[in-house]
């Protein structure tokens, strides 16, 4: 019996209000990434863990409603402050891997803004586990949007 997986690239790409070292700080500070990352509030959060720096990481364990265990488990690879972050991570369904990848994050300015390109290069045991996660990346970088823009109305 073969292996079969599926190999994918996506790329979002994402205009940010304020300048890069702004968007940059809703990746760096835990507290403010939370704000746009913690995508599903009936899960029970079991490990939270956030290092960012090189060879630091991030870790997410939660419990489903049905206790189904998920986790995300990441490494920073690189970072350059304000313009770029380098990171890979596994998704694990109940122990089990389901998919990793190979995520890289630039920020650039733009009068006023920031775009924001996210590529991610993913490996996934099934292909529906990438349609799904492609999807919701997307959904994440709309809320992020939104926690800036509530950030920027907030301090002005």
């Amino acid at each position: 019996m073969g292996v079969t997986v599926d190999h994918r690239t996506f790329v979002i790409e994402r205009e940010l209000p304020g300048n890069p070292g702004h968007a940059f700080r809703f990746w760096s500070d835990h507290q403010l990434k939370r704000r746009w990352n913690a995508c599903h509030p009936d899960w029970t959060v079991e490990e939270d863990w956030f290092d960012f720096r090189v060879d630091g990481g991030e870790r997410m364990v939660w419990h489903m409603p049905d206790g189904t265990a998920q986790a995300m488990l990441a490494t920073f690879l690189e970072i350059l402050p304000r313009e770029r972050i380098v990171y890979a991570y596994t998704m694990r369904t109940n122990g089990m891997a389901i998919s990793s990848s190979l995520v890289t994050v630039e920020f650039v300015g733009r009068e006023g803004a920031t775009t924001m390109t996210f590529t991610e290069q993913a490996v996934f045991g099934d292909p529906a586990d990438g349609d799904i996660r492609e999807a919701g990346t997307g959904i994440g970088f709309t809320r992020l949007q939104q926690a800036m823009l509530e950030d920027d109305l907030a301090t002005n």
